[in-house]
């Protein structure tokens, strides 16, 4: 089998014999979590196993939005109560160490709700810098409003994960922060200069240019494209994210069911790997669209490949291996620098 160049969800808790077989001939780089597949750890992992072993691949990547506050797959009882981005940054305004401390620490705790579960990914931190007026769509998901507060807050964030052993993916680059519209449901448009935009939208995304993931923004930026959001737009993937901002990461497209793009799915998948994007996402689970997809969809690039060699050793290499009391000791501190119980 040759490994494709897509992620994609599932429908439920448990595979159906139908999306076995079709992961198995589809056999995608990886495959995304949300909501509908999480009930409780066992069956969180018995999940994770089956989809690697649809594909034959031990290795192959388990993402999962799990940000903290309004965006978290999983929720008590079982896991923590994450707290939103906008706490640490609040603090940060405050006490900038301890905002810094608290922020690694909560990436290394969601890393600890992860591992155990099988999911080596974590589509976190967010990194876009919410501007006055802004769709309430990226919120108190984002650190704060300066740019160099978010990259700071989300470099920690970003340095917990891995110690962790999950690999972060910043998003949404080059960033959400200033759209007036919400990208699930319709294409957000900027009209903001290419100046305005280097320094404040793009400035976090080139801080943390090292991560070894990133996911797109399904936005347009007149001043970068009169015509195509970011993720089917070569110019801005290859100009902006790979150029400018100097990632050289594996780039992701955010889901391609999103009503922010237009065409079928196929030609979302064809136009958003066209632009440059290495990996196209899809989370919904839906069987017809998944096939639509995997109809079109070509095999990982060597560069690609590359791209997540290099991400897994980064991950690797990062690992702390913290043993249970280690982590206790952390939840305590976290708590203690927040003020908030421990969870």
């Amino acid at each position: 089998m040759t490994t494709t160049a897509v992620i994609f969800g599932c429908e439920g808790q448990r595979l159906s014999a139908a999306e076995r077989a079709f992961f198995r001939d589809a056999d995608p780089l990886g495959f995304i979590l949300f909501k509908r597949n999480v009930a409780a750890p066992d069956q969180v992992r018995a999940l994770t196993r089956d989809l690697r072993d649809c594909v034959g691949r031990a290795d192959a990547p388990v993402l999962i939005d799990q940000e903290g506050g309004r965006v978290a797959r999983l929720k008590p009882p079982y896991w923590r109560v994450a707290p939103p981005a906008a706490l640490f940054g609040e603090l940060h305004a405050r006490d900038p160490e301890a905002a810094i401390e608290a922020s690694r620490l909560n990436g290394r705790l969601l890393a600890a709700d992860l591992t155990p579960l099988g999911i080596d990914v974590d589509c976190a931190p967010v990194l876009d810098v919410p501007t006055a007026g802004a769709h309430s769509v990226i919120g108190d998901r984002a650190f704060a409003t300066t740019p160099a507060t978010v990259a700071a807050l989300g470099r920690a964030q970003a340095d917990g994960l891995l110690a962790g052993g999950v690999i972060p993916v910043m998003k949404h680059v080059p960033g959400h922060g200033r759209a007036h519209a919400d990208s699930h449901f319709e294409l957000p448009v900027v009209d903001a200069g290419r100046a305005e935009l280097e320094a404040c939208d793009f400035a976090p995304f080139r801080a943390l240019a090292d991560l070894p993931w990133a996911m797109t923004a399904h936005v347009l930026y007149r001043a970068l494209n009169s015509n195509q959001p970011a993720t089917t737009a070569e110019s801005v993937v290859r100009e902006v994210i790979r150029g400018h901002i100097g990632f050289d990461g594996l780039l992701v497209t955010d889901d391609l069911s999103m009503q922010a793009l237009d065409g079928t799915h196929a030609e979302r998948t064809r136009a958003g790997l066209a632009a440059g994007c290495d990996v196209a996402l899809h989370c919904n689970g839906d069987m017809a669209q998944m096939q639509e997809i995997a109809a079109v969809v070509p095999a990982l690039t060597p560069a690609a490949q590359a791209r997540v060699a290099r991400a897994d050793r980064q991950r690797q290499a990062a690992a702390d291996g913290a043993d249970a009391d280690t982590l206790e000791r952390m939840r305590r501190r976290l708590a203690a620098l927040l003020d908030r119980p421990v969870a």
